[in-house]
């Protein structure tokens, strides 16, 4: 079976993406970066859009902020969807605003009643955009609240919001390191029918107890041996390799995008 291995789309290596059309499965890309940016954006996105599949990993959706939802940035975003012709729209089971853009990912508190909150957001964000809304797992340092774990959180906002999963399989290594717990024990519990697709990336070790989610270095063994096992419980589903800091040249990318497929082939 053919590994799919997806690569974020980045403006450091967009032109030779566009001259070169290299050997990725699928791109994601943030919608936030592209809407409202002219016709040369448009024009680009659309050739990229006739080679290749397209999903969208958002940034600012704040999913579980204490503001508002912003039902007219929702309705933005469902446009671009819609003029790309892009089903997947994903983003962070976090929030970053309050009262302003806070400009970090932050934890919602665990517990019963964040959960109920974020499920009533998440329904009516799907009710806009018309498809299904797709949640990341994120790293985090000091949890809000822990009335209930971090996976019973999880598990209740998907169960509660009939929403998917995406499963950022670096965050519940980065996570089960600083927070002292079993990451297998965490992909076991996740429900394999809620998950879509993964993420991948690297990370890096400020101290033996202190990881810090940059996307910025090359995907570490652990994590690499934590897909597998993530393959193994749940079948196989797309992966999309993150960097984000320190972006080497596409060339270096892509064979670290083979590197991800090698790997999954072992699974």
């Amino acid at each position: 079976m053919r590994r799919i291995v997806g690569l974020g789309l980045r403006r450091e290596f967009l032109q030779d993406v566009l001259q070169q059309t290299p050997a990725v499965d699928f791109w994601e890309l943030a919608p936030e970066n592209w809407l409202d940016r002219g016709y040369e954006a448009t024009y680009q996105l659309d050739r990229i859009r006739e080679q290749y599949p397209i999903s969208c990993h958002g940034l600012s959706l704040s999913i579980g902020s204490p503001d508002p939802l912003d039902e007219k940035f929702v309705l933005r975003v469902k446009e671009f969807l819609d003029r790309f012709k892009i089903e997947r729209y994903s983003e962070h089971l976090s929030y970053c605003s309050a009262q302003g853009h806070l400009y970090d990912l932050l934890p919602i508190p665990f517990s019963e009643d964040a959960a109920d909150y974020v499920a009533g957001r998440v329904r009516r964000v799907q009710e806009l955009i018309e498809r299904p809304l797709v949640l990341e797992n994120v790293s985090y340092y000091t949890p809000a609240a822990t009335d209930i774990s971090e996976l019973e959180f999880i598990n209740r906002v998907l169960d509660k919001s009939d929403c998917e999963l995406l499963l950022d399989v670096n965050n519940v290594f980065v996570n089960s390191v600083n927070h002292n717990y079993d990451p297998h024990e965490f992909i076991r519990g996740l429900p394999t029918e809620r998950i879509t697709y993964g993420h991948i990336a690297g990370h890096f070790e400020e101290a033996p107890d202190l990881l810090i989610d940059t996307h910025g270095a090359d995907i570490r063994q652990e994590v690499f041996d934590l897909m597998n096992y993530a393959y193994q419980q749940h079948g196989e589903f797309p992966m999309l390799l993150e960097r984000d800091f320190n972006v080497p040249p596409l060339a270096t990318l892509l064979q670290e995008v083979n590197a991800v497929k090698a790997v999954a082939a072992k699974a």
